[in-house]
């Protein structure tokens, strides 16, 4: 039961030797996610070898040509692969009058269909499940339509401990009711304690991204107690007035932003063209929160299961 994030792009709006634009794709339980598709994605795809077959569903977080612009060459390559399946895609609505001008031109040859969900939530919302998985977004404040996206593995059903069965011989309705999480409780007034005969498999894990954003208040609350959160951090602190003229995050925002929300990890990213080297933006963050990492092109980042007992 994998949850992996493999970061494939750093970079901000100015193309920049060494590092492409924004994009992310987190395999989830035999899923792959693509979050954001800069220019270049379909190469860097293929690269670190992840299928583009196999992609479950894009997610795109603005129509900022750094966070777009390869997307349009990722379905015409899809599509030249022969997919037929099914491909689902989220963004804002004015993504969708650049996807009709594209489908347009170009989609005569797609044998599989864009199925594109608009998104107008003021806060999070679910937007995507599966039976293990769900996916919510939220809006930033980036000063056109821009959503960040909270992906986190669902509760599982608990296992019931085989001593219990015999100990108070359960019956199949019993388990049933201790695995959807409830105490058990008999005609005769005993009560079988859910703590006492069950537990959690593993603790659900959890990634945020947050892409494109000034702070607001709002946001750590959000985010909380996620595993591992993505915050882009375009600039070291002492540009934080033109952070706030872009509508883009620094070092420290992006480090109290976690601190606050109690995440786990930080990973930032979308450095500014100015940036030679990430190292000064770790060690910015780390002041702040010591669990920050500065993304690398093709690095990975792999929650392990935590099982329980």
């Amino acid at each position: 039961m994998n949850f992996t994030l493999k970061i494939m792009g750093t970079a901000s709006a100015m193309p920049v030797v060494g590092r492409f634009q924004s994009a992310h794709v987190l395999e989830v339980h035999g899923r792959s996610f693509l979050i954001d598709s800069g220019e270049g994605v379909q190469s860097q795809l293929k690269r670190h070898g992840i299928s583009l077959m196999r992609l479950d569903s894009i997610f795109i977080s603005h129509i900022h040509g750094d966070h777009v612009f390869g997307l349009f060459g990722l379905l015409s390559t899809i599509g030249m692969l022969g997919r037929t399946a099914p491909l689902n895609l989220y963004g804002p609505a004015n993504l969708g009058p650049i996807l009709k001008f594209f489908l347009s031109f170009y989609g005569d040859g797609l044998a599989f269909e864009v199925r594109f969900t608009p998104l107008k939530m003021k806060g999070p919302e679910v937007i995507y499940q599966t039976k293990n998985v769900e996916v919510l977004a939220f809006p930033l404040n980036h000063g056109i339509e821009t959503f960040g996206y909270l992906f986190r593995e669902k509760q599982p059903p608990y296992n019931v401990r085989k001593e219990a069965i015999e100990r108070y011989g359960l019956s199949r309705t019993e388990i049933g009711t201790l695995k959807r999480g409830e105490d058990v409780l008999r005609p005769d007034g005993t009560v079988i304690p859910l703590s006492d005969a069950a537990y959690l498999p593993y603790v659900p894990r959890s990634y945020a991204y947050v892409s494109d954003t000034a702070p607001f208040p709002e946001l750590p609350e959000w985010v909380r107690g996620v595993d591992l959160l993505y915050h882009e951090a375009t600039y070291l602190q002492e540009l934080e007035d033109q952070a706030a003229l872009r509508h883009h995050s620094t070092t420290l925002q992006a480090a109290r932003c976690a601190l606050e929300a109690g995440a786990g990890k930080l990973i930032i990213g979308h450095y500014s063209s100015r940036c030679k080297e990430s190292a000064s933006y770790e060690t910015e963050c780390r002041t702040l929160f010591p669990e920050t990492y500065a993304a690398q092109d093709g690095d990975v980042f792999d929650l392990p299961l935590v099982k329980l007992q």
